[in-house]
């Protein structure tokens, strides 16, 4: 080898030794690239490659947590609305029926208000009837007196009202 040696000043360059030495670095830059920077280099990219499978996933997962609280949202909202309506239903499905209600008893009132107003009628009818009946009887009977006597005007109120007296107290 050769050993060149320059001087400039106080200080000495030795040339030989850094160009040796330069050999000696590439050579081990050589080796640590086949050997350590390529395995290491290959470590890093799969945890790189990792990673980003990790955050993609992490984003994909948060995307889908979006996408579900929102189908939750809309759900709780549907159901909202349906619970609204079966109020609602339930509210004038009531109406109808207090108004059923309310109509058959009017309806019930005007049945047994008419009934009476009829059966007051029938017995008026028969008390009328009655009553005739006895003022026939009372004018037969009055009749057959007079046959048998002759009354004036006075007896003959007296008679009457003896027999309605009578017809009273047997009742």
């Amino acid at each position: 080898m050769f050993i060149l040696a320059a001087e400039a000043g106080p200080f000495k360059l030795n040339t030989g030794d850094i160009i040796f030495q330069l050999l000696v670095f590439l050579v081990l830059l050589a080796l640590l690239r086949k050997f350590a920077f390529g395995p290491l280099m290959g470590i890093m990219k799969e945890r790189e490659s990792r990673i980003a499978n990790e955050i993609q996933s992490a984003e994909q997962n948060n995307a889908d947590a979006k996408k579900l609280v929102e189908e939750q949202r809309e759900m709780l909202k549907q159901s909202r609305q349906e619970a609204q309506e079966l109020i609602e239903n339930a509210k004038k499905l009531g109406e109808e029926q207090k108004n059923s209600i309310v109509l058959e008893a009017r309806n019930e009132a005007t049945r047994i208000k008419d009934s009476a107003v009829k059966e007051i009628a029938q017995e008026k009818d028969q008390a009328i009837a009655a009553l005739r009946e006895q003022v026939a009887s009372l004018s037969v009977l009055i009749a057959s007196k007079v046959i048998e006597k002759e009354l004036n005007e006075q007896d003959q109120q007296k008679l009457i009202n003896d027999y309605i007296q009578d017809i009273g107290e047997a009742r």
